[in-house]
C-alpha cells in the first residue's frame, strides 16, 4: 500500500505551500486539510470567538475553496488517519490526532515581533504557543524536521531556542523564485505600493491612518497604490483610504507578488511581503529591522518545494 500523507494547510501562502510541495510526492497517497483545532479551542471556533487565526471559519472555507478547485483530496480534521507523515504549515497549535506521528514543519514568510506574550508563553510553560501567535514558530519541538528559508532564518530561529539539529534550509516554496513574479499582467508600473497587513484582524495595535498617511509621503509624485490584505475588513479599510489618501487606487484581490514586481517602491508593515521587495531588489520600507531582513531573505534556489519533498521522502524511507 502507498504511505500516506497528510498536509495541514493554513492561509492561501500556507496552502499554496503545501500544495507545491505535494507536486512532488505523487507516489503517495496525499490529502489535505484546513487547520484545525480540538476541545475547548474547537468550541470557541464555532462561536466564532476565533477568527483572528487561520482555525478561523474565514480561513477555513477558503482554504476548502482553494483545494476544491484545485481537485486535492480533502480530510478536514484528518479524520481518515492513520498517516505515515504529517506536513503541517504551523506547530503552536499541534492537534492531538497528529502528536505521535512524524511532522515536517515548514515556514510560512516573517515572523511576528516578539511582544510581551512571547516572553510569558517562554516563561510560564503552562500557557498555550498560539497564545503568542506565529512568533513561537518552531518552539514546539513537536516535529522531526523545520524546513527554514534561509541560513539568516536558521540563526534567527536557534537564538528563539529551537533545536539546531533539526532545522534545515530548504528555501520555502513562494519565496524561493520572487523573479517568477516579473512576468506578469498587471498594467501598470513605476508606482509605490502599500500592501496592508493583518494586524488588526489578529488584534494587534495597528495607527492606520499613520500608515496611510506615510505611504503617501513616501509615494510622493507616483501612483500610490494600495494591496489590501486577504482578511482585511475590506469596507473599512477602503473607507479609511479614501479619507486619508483620496488619489490612491485600491485593490482588494490579485497577486501582492506580482504587483510588488511592477512597482518602484513598497510599504509594508508587519508582512512576508517585504521578503519579495527585498528578493526583487526594491526600495522596501517596513516596520521590521531592514539589515535584519536582508539577512533574512529566503534563498532563491527555486526548488524549495522539491527540497521539502525530499525531505518528506527520507522521513518515509526511514519507517
Amino acid at each position: 500500500m502507498k504511505r500516506r500523507i497528510l498536509f495541514i494547510c493554513g492561509s492561501m501562502n500556507q496552502t499554496t505551500q503545501m500544495h507545491e510541495i505535494s507536486e512532488h510526492l505523487g507516489e503517495y497517497e496525499c490529502a489535505f486539510s484546513p487547520y484545525y483545532v480540538h476541545g475547548f479551542d474547537e468550541i470557541l471556533r464555532n462561536l466564532g470567538l476565533i477568527e483572528f487565526t487561520i482555525a478561523g471559519n474565514k480561513l477555513v472555507d477558503r482554504c476548502r475553496k482553494y483545494l476544491l478547485k484545485n481537485g486535492l483530496p480533502i480530510d478536514y480534521r484528518g479524520k481518515k488517519a492513520p498517516y505515515d507523515l504529517v506536513v503541517t504549515c504551523s506547530d503552536v497549535y499541534i492537534q492531538k490526532n497528529i502528536r505521535h506521528n512524524r511532522i515536517v514543519l515548514v515556514q510560512e514568510g516573517v515572523t511576528d515581533p516578539e511582544n510581551i506574550m512571547f516572553k510569558l508563553v517562554k516563561r510560564f510553560g503552562c500557557l498555550p504557543l498560539w497564545f503568542a501567535g506565529n512568533a513561537m514558530t518552531g518552539l514546539s519541538d513537536a516535529y522531526q524536521v523545520f524546513c527554514v528559508a534561509s541560513e539568516g532564518y536558521r540563526d534567527f530561529f536557534i537564538k528563539k531556542g529551537v533545536r539546531s539539529e533539526k532545522i534545515l534550509v530548504t528555501g520555502i516554496p513562494n519565496f524561493d523564485n520572487c523573479r517568477r513574479y516579473c512576468t506578469n499582467a498587471f498594467p501598470y508600473r513605476h508606482y509605490a505600493l502599500a500592501c496592508t497587513s493583518s494586524l488588526r484582524v489578529t488584534l494587534k495595535s495597528e495607527n492606520r491612518k499613520a500608515f496611510i498617511q506615510r505611504a503617501v509621503k513616501i509615494a510622493g509624485r507616483r501612483q500610490l497604490i494600495f494591496k489590501l490584505h486577504p482578511s482585511e475588513n475590506v469596507k473599512r479599510a477602503t473607507q479609511e483610504i479614501r479619507q486619508h489618501a483620496p488619489e490612491a487606487m485600491v485593490f482588494t484581490t490579485g497577486s501582492a507578488e506580482e504587483m510588488i514586481a511592477n512597482c518602484d517602491v513598497l510599504i509594508t508593515q508587519f508582512s512576508s511581503t517585504a521578503l519579495v521587495g527585498l528578493a526583487l531588489g526594491k526600495k522596501t520600507y517596513s516596520d521590521f529591522d531592514l539589515d535584519e531582513l536582508l539577512r533574512l531573505t529566503p534563498v532563491q534556489n527555486g526548488s524549495a518545494a522539491l527540497n521539502i519533498a525530499k525531505v518528506c521522502q527520507r522521513l518515509l524511507d526511514d519507517l
